[in-house]
């Protein structure tokens, strides 16, 4: 009995314990786990994951954690579970992206961690909507040197279209004339590198760079082509106003705080940031609103009583005149509402309650504005491009509509949103204001397959312009 007593003691302990840990986990989330070790149900979710998230959400409610490659991710999509994620001190934004970061641009977390709110803080101010009115003019001068380019008329894929008009103009502005090639075969190497990195980011961002040859090489090269500019860079400033390019800025702070050491990875991660969404929202806005000839013909209408009838005068836009063409912003903010990213996300680092759920710390908490947006609680008819409906947000003190989660939100929602706006509004303007433009083909389905950033569009879709007269 003296040997049976401790053995029994023991079981019924562990027993208890086991008893205590389940019902502990039945507080949780209903978890779709797999039955793979360590890849859960990553193979699944990899194929199609805004199907799955979509998919799960109607089987599971609304909220579910889904274990795929080593992480827990707990989905949120109604107002208890967005509240917390946008509020809880609980959760944090940056260690929920410091893995990425690391990933895709080399920057060590401990640097991460004590640059990114001194870095935020200049960009938001920088980017922000009191010092708008710095971009207008240069921004007018950029795209009408591209647009030159184009000639009176021509047939293009309207994504390669959009690219050669932006890439350049968006590292002009934002970086230094001299980071972007001037020769044919140098800015086919630039848009060859940059696309690779851009679309591979996701897939570099969670796989080991040596199973990604092209993308690391392509992370190489941009890496080589920042470091060699950027002593230029920092010894620039804008004859206009002694002010520094956003990435001489940047830099600034970097080799203030770390070393210079860490200043071409910043500068990745600037020029991916500054470049991987608006090349997308740019092309889907244009491919809406040509798509639907009624949104069309009235944002020519608007145009004409701006700036007169349309033809080949160079005009200048100015703050004032986006004033005067909403329905451009409309349509833009409409396009990113219908393309908005796949999902954000915080790290739980603290557990927390959500719908008489524990999501336990060291989870990913993840909200996705690409469903949210098409929840027609939120968003009556929301398949639709309705432009129309932004009349109801308050934009003129800069308040979109609610639960419209594109650009994040919390502390550390995008600082470059603003610019972003104004950059993709003058280069639809300057676009129909000088050219006539139709698509050759429908509009494309978007791709499925990332959950970063805006969608890419699935296929080919031409666009054939002529100079007006």
């Amino acid at each position: 009995m003296e040997l049976i007593s401790p053995m029994v003691i023991i079981i019924l302990g562990c027993l208890a314990l086991f008893l205590l840990l389940q019902r502990k986990n039945l507080r949780r989330p209903p978890c779709i786990k797999g039955w793979i070790p360590w890849i859960g149900v990553g193979l699944e979710f990899g194929k199609a994951p805004l199907e799955f998230i979509e998919k799960a959400r109607i089987k599971y409610g609304p909220i579910f954690t889904v274990f795929a490659m080593g992480n827990r991710m707990t989905f949120v999509t109604e107002e208890e579970g967005i509240n917390v994620f946008l509020k809880s001190k609980k959760v944090d934004f940056e260690q929920a992206v410091q893995n990425l970061v690391y990933r895709t641009a080399s920057i060590p977390k401990n640097v991460f961690l004590a640059l990114h709110e001194k870095l935020y803080i200049m960009l938001k101010g920088k980017m922000g909507t009191v010092n708008l009115h710095q971009f207008a003019g240069q921004l007018t001068e950029e795209l009408h040197e591209q647009l030159e380019s184009l000639g009176t008329h021509g047939t293009m894929d309207l994504n390669n279209l959009v690219r050669h008009l932006l890439y350049p103009v968006t590292v002009n502005m934002l970086f230094n004339k001299s980071l972007f090639p001037t020769n044919k075969k140098k800015i086919k190497e630039f848009h060859q590198h940059f696309q690779a990195y851009d679309e591979d980011f996701e897939y570099g961002s969670q796989l080991p760079e040596s199973l990604l040859r092209n993308w690391s090489k392509s992370k190489k090269w941009l890496l080589e082509l920042l470091e060699k500019n950027i002593p230029n860079i920092k010894a620039c400033t804008s004859a206009k106003d002694n002010s520094m390019a956003l990435l001489q800025a940047t830099v600034d702070i970097v080799e203030t705080v770390a070393s210079k050491e860490n200043s071409p990875s910043y500068g990745l991660l600037l020029l991916w940031a500054s470049l991987s969404n608006v090349i997308p929202v740019a092309f889907w806005t244009l491919a809406y609103v040509l798509s639907h000839p009624d949104v069309y013909r009235a944002i020519m209408e608007g145009i004409s009583s701006v700036f007169g009838t349309a033809g080949k005068r160079k005009i200048k836009v100015s703050e004032d005149d986006l004033e005067k063409l909403l329905l451009i912003k409309w349509c833009v903010l409409e396009t990113i509402r219908l393309r908005a990213p796949g999902v954000i996300t915080r790290k739980v680092v603290e557990p927390v309650e959500i719908l008489n759920y524990i999501i336990p710390s060291g989870d990913l908490l993840m909200l996705s504005p690409f469903w949210l947006h098409r929840n027609p609680k939120y968003f009556p008819e929301p398949e639709l491009f309705k432009p129309e409906r932004w009349k109801k947000a308050n934009l003129e003190k800069h308040c979109f509509l609610d639960c419209f989660m594109a650009f994040g939100g919390g502390k550390f929602r995008c600082p470059g949103r603003w610019f972003a706006l104004l950059e993709i509004q003058m280069c639809i303007i300057l676009m129909l204001y000088k050219y006539d433009c139709s698509l050759l083909d429908p509009l494309p389905k978007q791709s499925s397959l990332h959950l970063v950033g805006v969608p890419q569009p699935e296929g080919q879709c031409r666009i054939e312009y002529k100079q007006r007269i």
